[in-house]
């Protein structure tokens, strides 16, 4: 592994990926922006379902409940979320090369939503939910 104070020559450097092209870490601000795409797509669904009914929750829940929920869905049936998918990236596990699964899936998604905000990285910028998981954001 790597000392506490150490410092990266590029962000992955410390997990053995590469530094730039497929397979290299994603950047902070591609992941925020594929969060972003995310978010407003839960938003439009949101926004269509309050209109249709009031059962669901005002749309600010919604919007969130369904973030949640397709976050857990994509992460574990795809390895990426849809704004992941636009962006060019994906989830992978950083100790095997196996599929990400539910039960990672789900934690990351909670830890993300409900604990650890994505933006706080370590020094591979890689995100803390990550860090508990053993994942991390790719470039395909």
């Amino acid at each position: 592994m790597y000392e506490d104070d150490a410092v990266p020559s590029y962000p992955g450097e410390f997990l053995g990926m590469p530094e730039s092209g497929s397979g290299s870490q994603a950047s902070v601000m591609r992941r925020m922006v594929a969060v972003l795409i995310d978010w407003l797509i839960c938003l439009a669904i949101a926004s269509f379902a309050v209109t249709q009914t009031d059962a669901l929750g005002d749309r600010a829940t919604l919007t969130y409940l369904l973030w949640i929920a397709m976050g857990i869905l994509c992460g574990w049936l795809f390895a990426r979320t849809p704004g992941m998918m636009l962006l060019g990236m994906g989830v992978a596990r950083v100790d095997a090369e196996e599929r990400v699964g539910f039960w990672r899936a789900a934690v990351r998604t909670i830890l993300t939503g409900f604990i650890l905000p994505a933006a706080l990285v370590d020094a591979d910028g890689r995100g803390m939910h990550d860090r508990a998981t053993n994942t991390t954001v790719i470039r395909l």
